[in-house]
């Protein structure tokens, strides 16, 4: 058997000295991810709520607020994707615009260009490299309205009126257009051929992963047999880390930097994506304890990796002692899969990650900036 990389290195991530990380983490505990952000979000100038007022402000967007209105008391996706436009604390939306702000300040200026000039910047950030974060944040977001879109087949009565769930259909697929029309207008704007191919290419590879997730997500392919580890982080970066690594690219492709500068901005944005989806799919798994009743996804990692693991023959067995009168009973899957090495290699896989943006980082000079975007990676790692 062939052990990935990701099995064989040691985690620099959870052997870094603790005088790094003192100031930001208190201690194990969810509230570690926003203090990180919170402390980020200053070194950057402001908050990551700045989705353009003039978008939010719109009169577009205002009707899109006053239709919404109609679908409360239902249960379509849109509200609650909706209310989290511009800042959700306990998911950080707007996490990615965050990470571009971040990175443009620690690679700085770029002194041998004279087309650039450093009295532009405002924090250590060009403008464009600002209307850069918005753009990815339009983008995520309009992806984010357009997966609130409800299969109508699958619905019950206590959804709410199929009338109301149809219109909220509707609300989604206009109001994410909206979006995504902004964020193209505005990425036209910055005038730079490079990087309105980048972002391009993201959006068709959001698209393409989004579709991928969305065929082998049906309830066959998802419980009884779905992706193998591979397939599952090929998928995972197309859908969760191809925006935010090229957004970084981008970054620094407006300020001139060279290649490598580039290169290194692109893998810490894949590898941060990457670490990141992996730390929400494991906390069902490693939150929970003996007996809860706790909600997890068959497409998640360690229900992957664990599959992966056991073969698909002891997976149908697994199955099958999990059900009790033809329901499956969550809680005894989840004891399964955690007593088992998939959820451990999802810890691994998710250090692994942490490494490596890490490593992309070092090569940016010291700053407050950089280790900011040191504290992000490590903590995707805490649990």
């Amino acid at each position: 058997m062939i052990v990935p990389p990701w099995m064989r290195l040691p985690c620099l991530v959870c052997s870094m000295p603790a005088k790094r990380t003192l100031s930001l983490f208190s201690g194990p505990g969810p509230s570690n991810w926003s203090k990180v952000v919170s402390d980020a979000e200053k070194i950057v100038g402001y908050p990551t709520s700045f989705m353009s007022l003039r978008c939010l402000l719109s009169d577009e967007l205002s009707n899109v607020a006053m239709h919404v209105r109609k679908l409360v008391g239902t249960q379509h996706p849109l509200l609650n994707t909706a209310r989290g436009f511009v800042y959700d604390s306990k998911n950080n939306l707007q996490m990615r615009g965050l990470v571009v702000l971040l990175l443009s300040k620690a690679a700085g200026p770029n002194h041998t260009s004279s087309d650039l000039l450093a009295q532009d910047m405002v924090s250590g950030i060009y403008p464009s490299q600002r209307n850069l974060a918005e753009i990815t944040e339009l983008i995520h977001t309009a992806f984010l309205v357009h997966r609130g879109i409800v299969n109508l087949k699958e619905l019950t009565v206590c959804d709410g009126p199929l009338k109301d769930m149809e219109f909220g259909n509707k609300m989604a697929v206009l109001s994410g257009d909206f979006l995504l029309a902004n964020a193209c207008t505005g990425l036209a704007q910055l005038n730079n051929t490079k990087v309105v191919e980048l972002i391009s290419s993201a959006i068709g590879d959001l698209v393409q992963g989004v579709y991928s997730e969305n065929s082998n997500n049906t309830e066959d392919n998802s419980i009884i047999a779905g992706v193998d580890a591979a397939t599952w982080e090929e998928q995972t970066f197309l859908s969760h880390g191809a925006l935010l690594a090229k957004s970084c690219q981008a970054a620094m492709e407006l300020a001139q930097h060279d290649s490598m500068s580039q290169r290194l901005a692109y893998m810490y944005g894949k590898h941060l994506s990457l670490g990141h989806k992996l730390h929400s799919d494991l906390q069902p798994f490693v939150k929970s304890n003996v007996g809860d009743h706790v909600a997890f996804s068959f497409s998640s990692a360690p229900v992957v990796f664990h599959r992966d693991i056991v073969g698909q023959e002891r997976w149908q067995q697994q199955l099958h002692q999990a059900k009790t009168r033809n329901q499956l009973d969550y809680s005894k899957l989840l004891a399964t899969v955690k007593s088992e090495k998939g959820v451990s290699s999802a810890v691994n896989l998710c250090c692994y990650h942490g490494n490596k943006a890490l490593e992309a980082i070092q090569a940016f000079p010291s700053s407050e900036a950089r280790s900011a975007l040191e504290n992000i990676a490590s903590a995707v790692t805490k649990f």
